[in-house]
């Protein structure tokens, strides 16, 4: 693994948002400077894969003695007792329904590492409910790759591998259902004002529509519940069947209507006398995600699995509280925390960072054994710091985005840098890098599709997010 300075292409950051990126300008700094990338070779792709298959393995496992002694979610991991029935509900269900992809944050330097510990993969957490980096990791990177040749492969086959999840999940959801599903609903918060939210659940809705199904944007402000029967509803009155949130579980626990998501979620497939469906809704992800994008779930792990031979893929990790008192090197972190904070890195009575916030934390910590992240420096000999996106997609390693931060603690002004794979087979067809006037061309929006409410809704929730030249911008084009 190898971090690699470049020449950045021409208008890179118009490039880039004209693939969809509108948030590349990130506190002040280019969210793609496209000046660099990471180099991995098919070994250390390979390794990566194994870790990340072993660790989902554990995951599963985990959850299975989870849904069976349910006192470890309300006890441990602060889930509220109203929405376990539909965690171990959504669990038990076979075949598997519900999820359709999920992040594992990774430390690993690569196999010639001079620091022996970043030469095995290190897993951090999982973020299995609302991951993002989503469009820069399945699209942007790759199409770097063609436009640049800067490496003979990519792990990333993320968006077919979405695909083929929706087809497969929704399937599976119109036998719980008992009818076809005539719509498949995708939500994000009209609070966003950064885009990010917004373009990942288009990627999804993107995915979705090429997996066959008719797909609508709502945001989760507009939709309704009804009183008199207790459902949910979109703006014209239509019944939710299935829905797409990026919203996170612990969020929604806590919202006015989130105890009856659950409530609603028993009626799912039942039918009227006359035929017509009166049950609930089907959430994406599935309520059993609440377990995994948990980090109450590594201390977890580490007790069920410290001495398999998978556990080589983890650190110790415990509760706070818990841990043994020769355990003095350790990142502390807020279970249900976000973007990096509320986390304490410490060596003896040492802090090495502290990004404090006190928005998280109410619930509880853990403490994970001290693993800092391979260390580089950039172009002005300044420290940066990477962290690997093990992304998976219906249960299966399907690709890899690295983020990028100046400090060990990897928050929400990181930047985003690609990657490619340097030996085996070149799999992929170079492409022109295209021109400013190409790229001002994809960026319009066409008559046609300011005719599309999915289009308005998400540049509504992305206003003022492009350069400074008045136009308007299309941001939703991920598979044109």
């Amino acid at each position: 693994m190898r971090r690699v300075q470049i020449k950045p292409r021409p208008n890179h950051t118009k490039l880039v948002q004209s693939q969809g990126l509108v948030y590349t300008l990130n506190a002040g700094s280019d969210y793609w400077p496209d000046d660099r990338y990471y180099s991995f070779t098919t070994k250390e792709i390979d390794l990566l894969i194994r870790a990340g298959k072993d660790v989902f393995e554990m995951c599963c496992e985990a959850a299975e003695a989870i849904c069976r002694d349910p006192s470890i979610m309300t006890k441990k991991m602060a889930i509220p007792d109203f929405a376990v029935e539909q965690i171990i509900g959504s669990w038990d269900r076979e075949p598997a329904c519900g999820s359709i992809y999920g992040r594992f944050d990774v430390c690993f330097g690569g196999l010639d590492h001079p620091d022996e510990r970043l030469r095995t993969p290190k897993f951090y957490e999982f973020n299995a409910d609302t991951p993002t980096s989503l469009l820069e990791s399945a699209i942007v990177q790759w199409e770097w790759l063609e436009q640049t040749g800067h490496g003979n492969d990519q792990f990333n086959s993320i968006y077919e591998d979405l695909i083929k999840a929706w087809k497969r999940n929704l399937d599976e959801a119109e036998k719980v259902l008992g009818h076809a599903i005539e719509c498949v609903y995708f939500t994000a918060s009209s609070s966003d004002t950064s885009g990010e939210d917004a373009i990942n659940t288009t990627v999804l809705m993107d995915a979705c529509g090429a997996a066959g199904w008719n797909t609508e944007s709502i945001f989760l402000q507009d939709i309704q519940f009804s009183l008199e029967d207790k459902r949910f509803y979109d703006k014209a009155g239509k019944h939710i069947d299935v829905i797409f949130k990026l919203w996170p579980w612990e969020w929604m626990v806590e919202e006015d209507n989130g105890e009856q998501c659950f409530k609603d979620m028993v009626n799912i497939g039942e039918q009227a006398k006359s035929g017509e469906y009166v049950g609930g809704t089907v959430w994406f992800e599935a309520p059993y995600k609440m377990l995994w994008s948990n980090k109450a779930l590594f201390p977890i792990l580490w007790d069920m699995f410290k001495d398999d031979p998978r556990s080589k893929w983890l650190l110790p990790t415990y509760f706070e509280g818990e841990a043994p008192q020769s355990f003095t090197k350790f990142c502390r972190k807020a279970i249900f925390a976000r973007e990096g904070a509320d986390v304490i890195l410490k060596d003896g009575e040492k802090v090495i960072q502290d990004t404090t916030t006190r928005h998280y934390g109410k619930e509880g910590y853990i403490v994970q054994e001290l693993c800092q992240l391979p260390k580089y420096e950039d172009a002005n000999g300044n420290p940066v710091y990477a962290v690997l996106g093990l992304w998976f997609i219906d249960g299966d390693p399907s690709g890899m985005g690295i983020r990028e931060d100046a400090t060990p603690v990897t928050t929400n002004t990181s930047t985003f840098v690609p990657h490619s794979i340097s030996d085996g087979e070149v799999r992929y067809e170079r492409k022109a890098v295209p021109t400013l006037a190409e790229i001002d061309t994809a960026l319009m929006i066409t008559e046609e599709e300011k005719k599309t409410p999915r289009y308005l809704d998400i540049l509504s929730s992305a206003q003022g997010l492009f350069p400074e030249d008045g136009h308007s911008y299309c941001i939703v084009r991920v598979s044109g």
